[in-house]
């Protein structure tokens, strides 16, 4: 078992580089992420992510994929926003944080794939997309984009959150500007949003920018 000391938190998850630290990570952290991160942390990400999908439509457009769905806390937050009975769909890199989220019923099904490679999901095959704290520090940049809009058929409705300051440092407007340059989107409207609230640790004032658009 880790010391107190070792305990994966925010901190290691930002510090992250390449899969296979993601991996590890996450599957000492599956069992506790609810409550050492979720309720904990104040993360209302989730939350404000799923209330965005809901009031620009999403929720309507089945089938559903939440992408980085860890522990299934945007299917949580659709639930409680009763958007509960869409057909929604998990996508995630680790099968411990699956296994946690298929034990709360939320999801129609769920998936282990890598947004870095190709994801065992055919083209076209969902009529929207969301996802939150995927896109951030140690985990997810804009390269990732290109798989995204391969799996989300025309006129799908993506809501993708994007950590601010790694949207800044990776060029994620660039990368969204190209895709509408070349016809792949439509407009990308950018929303800010908080990713935790009512909290006073090092990470409070940490902001998110919700990429809302849809595939063309």
């Amino acid at each position: 078992m880790m010391a107190d000391a070792d305990k994966p938190d925010v901190d290691a998850a930002y510090a992250l580089d390449g899969t296979d630290g993601v991996k590890a990570l996450y599957r000492d952290w599956a069992r506790t992420y609810d409550a050492d991160f979720v309720t904990a942390m104040g993360y209302v990400y989730p939350r404000e992510v799923g209330r965005l999908f809901v009031e620009r439509g999403g929720a309507a457009d089945a089938p559903v994929l939440d992408v980085g769905c860890g522990s299934g806390a945007v299917a949580e937050a659709l639930r409680a926003a009763s958007a509960g009975g869409v057909a929604l769909d998990g996508l995630d890199l680790s099968p411990e944080m699956l296994a946690v989220a298929a034990e709360k019923g939320l999801y129609r099904r769920t998936v282990e794939g890598d947004l870095l490679g190709r994801l065992p999901i055919a083209d076209d095959a969902y009529g929207a997309v969301l996802s939150a704290g995927t896109f951030t520090h140690g985990h997810v940049g804009p390269q990732a984009l290109d798989e995204v809009l391969r799996v989300a058929r025309p006129g799908a409705l993506l809501c993708l959150g994007i950590n601010a300051a790694h949207f800044e440092a990776h060029g994620f407007g660039a990368a969204f500007a190209r895709l509408e340059a070349e016809g792949r989107t439509g407009a990308v409207d950018l929303v800010d949003c908080p990713v935790y609230a009512g909290e006073t640790h090092d990470h409070a004032d940490v902001r998110a920018r919700v990429a809302v658009f849809r595939k063309a």
